[in-house]
């Protein structure tokens, strides 16, 4: 086969139709490239589950193909897996500094970063990896060093934005290369790929300066100790709030794993500045006035195990509300969160803290595109066709309609699954069948050990509790020697329902004594006749249904 009549597949295997999880394959012939590889958190259904990661299966097939990961920005959803991935597919990572920094304390925790090839790349630069060319181009999102991608393949331009906003005033002064998309757009684009996550919204996102001038306005006007929550990773967010401290006279301090890592990267690569003297050791706190001082924290998601939940309920080990406290929540809830959060924020009220929150002032913006940032890029790259991208369907619906207002025909815009395979050509593109996809749960130190079956058993056992049977019977006649003894948790108090646990003792010997002598040694079968019998009875007493486990031992 000539190298023009071969396509370029576009398989998303994640952050479609979702929030979280972004990876895309880009395939074309024997070459394979991955554009970034981040996590989701878990659904409330999710019980026990710690993270959710894409299902990589079918790279792992082809990894001989792959030739490497390109990152596009340091946000969890965007690289949170890749320790998952590198422990399967050892292959090259690129990226910006800041990206790679955080990676890197990734990669350090799973014991990976000695195997692990890691290529810094400047916005502006283009790699060549096989068939492709890789250009980063600067954007402004929540986070420093991010970057869109174009990709320069031999069926022609693909243009992926990644996380974006147009911020024309951004705190590190590098706006958006709106001259180079214009360029590309220029040149002729393929496929646009897109930012969705605001499509729904109106306007513009407002500047990322605006939370500094609300920062200052709070903190010039407060008297107490000032404690601000915010994304760990919104490195510009954590220079306001540096900024503002400064201003006031205020020494600073971190608080939060995850936060003392980024900060910790951040002021190593340059990303982050203090003058001297400003950051002070959690352990120092006490040694200051509290209207001297400033504490950056984790937690403004309401993430239970986060710094600001732990001092919330008295369970922090160095910080400790106090009354006079001023609290600022830096950050708006990802949907799901809000009762997490809302909790959080209610018991911080009720240690007489006072709190301020999105919808009490200008204490956070998005860092995504609203509408005419996105007209404004559609615009400029003038694609031929569009894929709306990073966002549940309802955002990526939006997108595609925006796309369509703005003149683009519909037949060339591919509101996509994950996993559906996209095929491009020099004019043409397709969907074209699809991939092994899906997503896999981390849960403590087992990755996609626990499944479905094990998730409705967690669900099972969280609403209706669990009944365990005990009988002994002798081996050779099958008669009872002891019980039936039961065991209840999570369905009723043995003690105050004795009654009904005498009745369920009764189903069960009648149970017993109709199959003496038949299926003596057919222990599965017996089992099943004692749930079924049980189950039918207590749900008729109590309109619950607790998961049932007959054990039987012989003697």
């Amino acid at each position: 086969m000539s190298r023009s009549k071969k396509k370029l597949k576009v398989i998303p295997l994640g952050g479609l139709q979702e929030i979280g999880k972004n990876i895309t394959v880009f395939e074309y012939g024997d070459e394979i490239l991955v554009v970034d590889c981040g996590l989701s958190f878990p659904e409330d259904d999710m019980l026990g589950i710690d993270l959710v990661i894409p299902d990589i299966s079918y790279l792992a097939k082809n990894k001989e193909k792959i030739m490497g990961v390109i990152l596009t920005h340091g946000h969890e959803d965007h690289i949170g897996a890749m320790p998952y991935f590198l422990k399967e597919i050892n292959v090259p990572v690129y990226g910006t500094r800041l990206t790679l920094g955080l990676l890197k304390y990734k990669l350090e925790e799973h014991r990976l970063l000695p195997m692990t090839k890691l290529v810094d790349v400047e916005p502006g630069e283009t790699i060549r990896l096989g068939s492709f060319k890789v250009e980063f181009i600067r954007t402004t999102h929540s986070i420093a060093d991010s970057v869109a991608l174009a990709l320069h393949t031999p069926v022609g331009i693909v243009v992926h934005t990644s996380d974006f906003k147009i911020d024309y005033t951004p705190i590190e002064s590098k706006t958006t290369d709106l001259a180079r998309l214009a360029e590309l757009g220029q040149k002729g684009v393929l496929l646009l790929m897109c930012d969705s996550t605001n499509a729904e919204r109106p306007g513009y996102t407002m500047s990322e300066r605006t939370v500094g001038e609300t920062f200052e306005d709070i903190f010039m006007d407060a008297k107490s100790r000032i404690i601000v929550a915010s994304f760990a990773s919104n490195v510009h967010r954590l220079q306001q709030a540096i900024d503002a401290a400064c201003k006031f006279n205020r020494k600073v301090t971190v608080v939060g794993r995850s936060m003392m890592n980024v900060v910790n990267v951040a002021m190593e690569l340059g990303y982050l500045n203090a003058p001297e003297g400003t950051m002070v050791d959690v352990d120092m706190i006490d040694k200051y006035p509290p209207e001297k001082m400033v504490i950056l924290t984790t937690g403004s998601q309401g993430e239970p195990m986060s710094a600001l939940s732990r001092m919330a309920v008295n369970e922090h080990k160095k910080v400790e509300i106090e009354p006079s406290d001023l609290i600022i929540i830096s950050a708006s809830p990802i949907p799901g969160n809000e009762k997490s959060i809302f909790k959080v924020i209610n018991e911080l009220f009720k240690k007489g803290a006072d709190v301020i929150y999105e919808s009490l002032a200008d204490v956070h913006v998005s860092g995504h595109a609203c509408q005419e940032e996105l007209k404004l890029v559609h615009n400029l790259v003038r694609p031929k066709f569009f894929m709306p991208v990073h966002g549940e369907y309802r955002h990526l619906k939006q997108h595609a309609n925006l796309a369509a207002k703005m003149g683009m025909p519909t037949e060339n815009i591919f509101l996509m699954e994950t996993g559906q395979v996209l095929e491009l050509g020099h004019d043409s593109a397709k969907i074209n069948g699809s991939v092994s996809s899906g997503r896999v749960l981390v849960d403590g130190l087992g990755v996609g050990d626990v499944g479905s079956i094990v998730l409705r058993d967690r669900k099972l056992l969280s609403q209706d509790g669990l009944i365990v049977v005990v009988i002994t019977t002798e081996k050779e006649s099958g008669q009872i020697i002891a019980g039936p003894d039961i065991i209840s948790r999570g369905f009723v108090y043995v003690r105050e329902s004795e009654d009904l646990m005498e009745d369920a003792r009764e189903i069960i010997k009648q149970t017993l004594s109709k199959l003496e002598g038949k299926r003596a040694n057919d222990w599965a079968a017996r089992k099943n006749v004692i749930k079924n019998d049980l189950r039918e009875y207590l749900y008729e007493k109590t309109k619950r249904k607790p998961m049932i486990l007959p054990i039987i031992m012989e003697i």
